[in-house]
Formats: C-alpha cells, sequence, structure tokens
C-alpha cells in the first residue's frame, strides 16, 4: 500500500514512452517537494510500451527514424546517440550492433530504447531536488474520479516495485493524473474467426508473435495484412532469416515507403500557405484535386529552390511545412468527410510524412524487385480470413478499383499491428468507464482519441476540463491533428510526445500553485527587459538535466522575478504577485521550448543552449 502524500503527488497512469518521458520531465522541473508515482499494468511494457519493449523487438528491428532523431528531448538532439555510444551496457548484445558506432545518420535496434528510457529516469531520480521522489508501482487503473481536493484512482493489482506487500485493489488519492495509456489494440473484424488459430499472429510485437516468426518453415508461404512500416518488420525479420517462401504484402493503398538518404538530416523549410485549400469545401474530389494541384506546385518550389534537398524526402518537407496551415484548411471540411478521408488516406499521409531506413528498406525493396520477387505487394482490403481443411488460412482480398475478390491462401496470416484510434471502441477498462461517466469524450471531429484542452487537459461531455486529469501520447491524436496540423504518426508518435512531455509536466506543477494559471496571463511583463531575462534563464533551467546548474539558474531566476516585482501593500500580495510573474515566465519558456517551427538543432542554437552542462551517466 502506498502511504498518505505528505507533499503533492502526481499520478502517471502509463509507463511506456509517454509515461516515462513525462515523468523525467515532472522530477527535472518541479522546485519543490512532489510524489510522482509512475504506474504500469504491464511490467514488460515499462519503460517501452509496445513499440520498444524487449520481448516483442528483435534485434533486426530497428527505428524507423535515424538514431540522431531518437533523443527523449527535444532541446538535447544526440542525447540517444551519445548514449548508445559511451553510456549503453552492450554485454549482452549480439553483432554487428555490440560494436556498431552509432551516428545521426544510422539506424539503431529498436529494443535498446528501454534501457535508454530507464537510465535517464534513473538519471532524473538521482539529479532531482531534496523531496521530489518518484515511486514506481505496479498495476491497473480501472477508473477515477475528481473530488474537490483531488483525484481517486481505483487501481487492480497495485504493488510498489522493490516492495513484497500489494497486490490488491485500492484507491490511491493524487492531487493530478496524467494519462499516457499509449497505443490500444483494435479487434480486426475479418479475423474474428481465427483469432485463436496457431497459424494467425495477431500481434507481431508480443513475445509469443516474433517466436512464431522466428520458427517458421522457410519455404512457408506469408501474408502480412497492412504495408505501413510495423508491417515491414516482420517482412524484413523473415527475410534475414534467409526466408525463401512467398510473403504477400495485403495494403488496402498499395503504398510503399521511401528510403532515406544516407546522408539525410532532419530540416524545416517555409512554403507559403496553400490558399486554395482554405476555400470552402465543395466536395471530396474537387478537395482533392485542389489539394494535388496545391501539393504538385509545393514540390516543384522545393525541388526548385532547395536543389540540395534529395528527391525522397521533398514530400516530407512539404508536409513538416504545411503543418501550420492545416487547422484552418481542416476547418472547411465536414466532420463526416474529414473521418472518411482520415481512414482512407491515412497510410498514404504516413509515407509522405516520413521515410524510412535503409536497413529496413534494403531488404524490402531488394525482395519485391524481380529477379528475387519473394515479397509481393496485393492491393485491396481483407474482408474474411478462414481456416482451410488443410491447416492453413485463406485470406479473402478485395480490390477497391474493380470490386473483385481473390483467395490468398497461407501458412501463417500475420495482422499488422492495428491501433484502435476510435475510444468508443477501446475496451481498456479506465477508457471505458471514463467514457460512460461522460469524464471523457471521443474526439467529435475526427473520431480518434478524446477531446483535451490545449494544455492536454480531458474534457468531459459539457467540453469543460473535468478537474486536473491531463493526457500524454496516443489518446491526443485527433487534438494534434486539428489543432497543430500534424499528420500520420507524427500526431501521437515520439516527436510529439517530446512537447508533450514539456507542457504537460509544466502546467501540471503550475496547477499545483494556482487553481487557474491562466491568471499569470494578466501579468503584463513581456515589453520590460528583465522579463526577457527571466524568461531566457528559465529555458536554460527547463533544459538543464544536473541538479547543481539548475539550482544555480534557479536562484538567478529568483532574483530576476523580484527585480520585476511592483509596490504590494503587503508582503502576502508580493509572493502572489512573485508567483504570477514565475507562472507568466515559465510559460513563455516552455514555449520556446516547443517551437517547432525549427528543428531541435536550430531550436538549440536559437535558444543558446550549446553551453548547457548535463551530468555525467
Amino acid at each position: 500500500m502506498l502511504p498518505t502524500a505528505v507533499c503533492p503527488r502526481i499520478l502517471v497512469v502509463g509507463a511506456g514512452l509517454a509515461g516515462t518521458a513525462t515523468a523525467i520531465r515532472l522530477l527535472c522541473f518541479a522546485r519543490g517537494p512532489l510524489e510522482v508515482v509512475l504506474l504500469e499494468r504491464r511490467a514488460d511494457y515499462r519503460y517501452a510500451g509496445v513499440a520498444y519493449h524487449r520481448d516483442g523487438n528483435p534485434w533486426d528491428h530497428v527505428f524507423n527514424i535515424q538514431a540522431g532523431r531518437m533523443s527523449a528531448f527535444r532541446e538535447d538532439v544526440l542525447d540517444f546517440v551519445v548514449w548508445a555510444n559511451a553510456e549503453a551496457d552492450r554485454s549482452g548484445w549480439p553483432a554487428p550492433w555490440d560494436d556498431y558506432e552509432f551516428a545521426e545518420h544510422s539506424p539503431a535496434p529498436r529494443r535498446i530504447f528501454q534501457d535508454y528510457l530507464a537510465e535517464r529516469l534513473a538519471q532524473a531520480v538521482r539529479e532531482a531536488r531534496p523531496g521530489v521522489v518518484l515511486v514506481e508501482a505496479d498495476g491497473e487503473a480501472l477508473d477515477l474520479d475528481v473530488r474537490a481536493d483531488g483525484v481517486e484512482v481505483v487501481v487492480s493489482g497495485f504493488a510498489v516495485r522493490g516492495q513484497h506487500s500489494g497486490g490488491g485493489t485500492e484507491i490511491l488519492p493524487a492531487d493530478e493524473v496524467i494519462l499516457a495509456t499509449g497505443l490500444e489494440l483494435r479487434e480486426p473484424a475479418f479475423a474474428a474467426g481465427v483469432l485463436g488459430h496457431p497459424s494467425f499472429v495477431r500481434d507481431p510485437y508480443s513475445a509469443a508473435g516474433v517466436a512464431t516468426l522466428e520458427a517458421l518453415a522457410p519455404e512457408a508461404t506469408v501474408a502480412i495484412v497492412g504495408s505501413v512500416l510495423s508491417a515491414y518488420d516482420s517482412a524484413a525479420l523473415l527475410l534475414r532469416r534467409g526466408h525463401t517462401g512467398t510473403i504477400h504484402l495485403i495494403s488496402g493503398s498499395g503504398t510503399v515507403f521511401r528510403a532515406y538518404p544516407d546522408d539525410h538530416e532532419h530540416d524545416v523549410i517555409h512554403l507559403p500557405c496553400p490558399r486554395t485549400l482554405l476555400e470552402p469545401y465543395r466536395g471530396r474530389q474537387e478537395f482533392l484535386a485542389r489539394l494535388r494541384a496545391e501539393w504538385d506546385a509545393a514540390c516543384a518550389v522545393v525541388a526548385r529552390d532547395h536543389p540540395g534537398i534529395d528527391a525522397a524526402v521533398v514530400a516530407e518537407r512539404v508536409a513538416k511545412a504545411w503543418e501550420p496551415y492545416c487547422p484552418e484548411a481542416i476547418a472547411q471540411i465536414p466532420t463526416a468527410e474529414l473521418r472518411g478521408m482520415l481512414d482512407e488516406y491515412g497510410t498514404a499521409v504516413s509515407a509522405l510524412r516520413v521515410c524510412a531506413v535503409k536497413y529496413t528498406m534494403s531488404v524490402i525493396e531488394h525482395a519485391m524487385r524481380p529477379p528475387d520477387g519473394r515479397l509481393r505487394l496485393v492491393v485491396g482490403r481483407v474482408k474474411a480470413i478462414t481456416p482451410t481443411a488443410s491447416g492453413r488460412l485463406a485470406a479473402t482480398v478485395t480490390s477497391a478499383r474493380s470490386q473483385t475478390s481473390h483467395i490468398i491462401e497461407a501458412d501463417l496470416v500475420v495482422s499488422n499491428f492495428a491501433r484502435e484510434p476510435d475510444y468508443d471502441r477501446v475496451r481498456q477498462p479506465l477508457w471505458r468507464n471514463l467514457l460512460a461517466k461522460g469524464l471523457a469524450v471521443p474526439h467529435r471531429r475526427t473520431g480518434r482519441g478524446v477531446e483535451v484542452d490545449r494544455h492536454g487537459t480531458l474534457l468531459g461531455g459539457d467540453g469543460e476540463p473535468i478537474g486536473p486529469v491531463l493526457t500524454v501520447g496516443v489518446p491526443r491524436e485527433g487534438d494534434e491533428i486539428v489543432r497543430n496540423g500534424r499528420t500520420g504518426a507524427f500526431a501521437f508518435n515520439l516527436a510529439a510526445i517530446k512537447n508533450q512531455s514539456i507542457a504537460v509536466a509544466a502546467h501540471a506543477l503550475a496547477l499545483l500553485d494556482f487553481d487557474n494559471p491562466a491568471e499569470s496571463g494578466n501579468i503584463r511583463q513581456a515589453e520590460r527587459p528583465g522579463f526577457e531575462e527571466a524568461v531566457v534563464l528559465e529555458v536554460n533551467r527547463l533544459a538543464t538535466r544536473a541538479r547543481g546548474e539548475r539550482e544555480l539558474l534557479d536562484a538567478r531566476l529568483d532574483a530576476s522575478i523580484r527585480s520585476l516585482g511592483g509596490p504590494h501593500a503587503a508582503a502576502a500580495d508580493a509572493s502572489r504577485h512573485e508567483r504570477l510573474v514565475r507562472a507568466a515566465v515559465n510559460r513563455a519558456a516552455v514555449e520556446r521550448l516547443t517551437d517547432v517551427s525549427v528543428t531541435p538543432r536550430q531550436l538549440r542554437r536559437r535558444l543558446g543552449l550549446a553551453g548547457i552542462e548535463h551530468p555525467e551517466g
């Protein structure tokens, strides 16, 4: 059992990427006593989630993007690369990774990210200020209720890690809750009759799924449902192990991802607003024609004005440059049409927004080309999977264009990890209970994720914040699309989580000082020279992971904020004014740290962070 907190308590539900990243920020940002409880229902998902946990990611699974973009800290671009080269324990790593020198452009095994996050969390605990503590706990949050003095969370199987007691159902009180529940599994209707069949792999990122793929006979015929990057993991795993049988990659869109150039470096370019996309919506085909015309024109401008940009990443550059304009364009599209287009073109949009590393694509492309041809792209949608008398599985595939169907018979069918974006269909008890009580609402415009405000605070059925309950990661997908113009997986992946972890942690701590941190918006100090100095100091404090350096910056920041104070009738008024000024300074600093109009490297230079000291190890 967890003792009653003697200081403010923030419960983070989910200890995967989003939860761990947010807990790290809370530990680094907190200036006064704080208890951060990091709750995870699956021990193997801790510090990893489904995307990175070791049991579901053999050494052949690499990141979709280069190692240099995998830092958990947006303001510290190469932190992951530095860790992998200088700090990681490689004693159990196989060749070629055991002596591999990672670079910004190189691939990296996905499974080592779990160790990276675990070590960065441990670092944050060591470097936290006195009284700021982390409690790691096992258990599943089943329900919550918002009270006048905080939140009560029902947790099943609750046990503090490292203690031998616990394991029952408890009511855990917290001042605030941050929901970082991660990806939800979709139940594919087409496979309802074969979910328990030994020749069907529902989750290729499970230990059982990986074992099935690794034990498969080399000559077996395989059908993989889906063609997004996660489907490539299963195909590449088989191919690298010398699979000789035919692998059918079944894709509704027929999308094949492009490979990043060897020397690719992330960059942001600026393009003018595609004005015709802001015109009133006049039907899907007409809108798509306008979109295609604007897209082709933008790609031509990039090719002409930026000859150094490789053709493979022109689409990525345009998609990123358009993000600021997407919310206004999306606002013109009726809800039903928006949802339909997100469903129909989601994979294609993802392929425009991101490429894949050559480590993966080289084996995929080789197997697709003649004379190899082991990997065959099948364009169509799976309508049903049924068992055959021989013990194999038959997949009925329908072509969207011709409306004709054909059957692919396979020794093994792998269902690409299809997440469930519609929270009306999510089976997790916590979300089912929140929706049933009106404490959460599926995102109205997109049907993806749940309704939140700009801080990530959960909104109830009346559109009002339900209390100190915030969200990070996947549940914010729909909001990221319509509010920030995020497209494809960038609506919920590491890139989005980096910024959300900063903003949510800062807002959660501000809530502990004020019921309504927005009051600080009334502080008009921006025109005063001292305010800018204070914001620069706060940016540096938030970006610094070494306690000693943070404390020095904090002392300087206190002095700077006191200098911004005005005449007050009472000491209490002066104290409140200083806290409001600090909140305003913090908000301005967070906005700068989460600026996505520049690359992380450009952000670091712009904010003057090159000399920030970080703790060793």
